[in-house]
């Protein structure tokens, strides 16, 4: 099958990218980015060694859960999230990796609280001050780091990036480097609560192996899995 001759392929190319940059590859997490998958075609992923998914849309992983496409797998939110829709994936997922603004994250703070728990975040940063592109700019990160500690419901556990498409290997190695620095002062910053800071989401098809090499420990991978994606169904939440 394709997608099995896939993850095995991603799997070792993040192993050998690891061990080059001498790093343990038990220390990356892939994370199979389901983007427009059928539910059929995540439990097949599940089945050949996905561990970890990551849904973009709302719509698409209220569905899936309902589907109970996910089951055997964690599941990771890591589209842009607007606060009206912060009630349909707090307590639904294992981590929200797209915390961008004190706005969103008191809106998952005060959900969580509804619900009676404590939601996993990673801070999301526009490593290259995108306009295009979501993201707290770099130079806001300490004060939204602080929010995110001093918040009730929510427990801070790291840094996600989404660099310019890389055109050339190689290309997006300096971006990964100044998250993987933001990443390390947040910690250092953060010392009262340093441990649970373990997670640096950086990567995706066209340039996870660089990211793995600069010290991601989470690649979002899709299109290197799955092939080229089908078209998009239309429909809100």
């Amino acid at each position: 099958m394709p997608l099995l001759e896939n993850i095995a392929k991603v799997k070792k190319n993040i192993a050998a990218a690891a061990r080059s940059a001498g790093r343990d590859p038990d220390e990356v997490t892939l994370v199979a980015a389901t983007k427009v998958q059928s539910s059929d075609t995540i439990r097949a992923a599940i089945a050949a060694g996905i561990t970890v998914c990551g849904e973009n849309r709302v719509q698409e992983l209220t569905a899936h859960l309902a589907d109970y496409a996910y089951d055997g797998a964690r599941v990771h939110f890591i589209g842009h999230l607007q606060t009206n829709k912060v009630k349909y994936v707090v307590g639904r997922v294992d981590l929200i990796e797209s915390v961008d603004s004190p706005r969103l994250l008191e809106a998952i703070d005060r959900q969580a609280a509804k619900l009676g728990i404590v939601q996993d975040i990673l801070l999301e940063v526009n490593i290259a001050g995108e306009e295009s592109k979501g993201g707290c700019p770099a130079s806001e990160l300490p004060t939204l780091a602080r929010l995110a500690r001093s918040a009730g419901h929510v427990r801070l556990r790291g840094l996600m990036c989404i660099p310019p498409v890389a055109a050339a290997p190689g290309d997006n190695c300096m971006f990964f480097r100044k998250t993987r620095q933001l990443f390390v002062d947040i910690r250092m910053e953060m010392g009262d609560n340093d441990s649970d800071i373990d997670c640096l989401s950086m990567g995706m098809s066209g340039d996870y192996e660089d990211a793995v090499r600069e010290g991601a420990t989470l690649v979002r991978v899709g299109t290197a899995l799955f092939g080229p994606r089908p078209p998009v169904h239309t429909g809100t939440v």
